[in-house]
């Protein structure tokens, strides 16, 4: 059976910026998830994120955390994985799990 969307966005809750008790897909810095079909019944995987700021110096471990998460779910052959700043991240992409774990309603 193909993953899907959910399935990626699942996985990834359970990665965090060290910085913030939130995972990264509550704090609103997955911006796309892509599907490309390969060989043997298989998947690649890239996601478009970004960060809380540019200068984030943990973005190489996020990076690759949600690397290794992905390629961790059955029927991933492969997953990229692109930070970009366009949209620029703003605390109006917070969910509203992470809201009221971060104490701002």
């Amino acid at each position: 059976m193909p993953i899907a969307q959910d399935d990626v966005l699942n996985a990834l809750r359970q990665c965090y910026d060290p910085e913030i008790p939130v995972n990264i897909v509550d704090l609103g810095l997955i911006y796309d998830v892509r599907f490309d079909p390969v060989p043997e019944g298989q998947q690649d995987i890239t996601i478009d994120m970004t960060l809380t700021a540019q200068g984030c110096p943990e973005h190489v471990n996020i990076s690759a955390q949600v690397k290794s998460r992905v390629e961790q779910l059955p029927g991933v052959r492969n997953a990229n994985v692109n930070v970009v700043w366009n949209p620029p991240w703003t605390p109006e992409r917070l969910s509203p799990e992470a809201r009221k774990q971060l104490g701002i309603e």
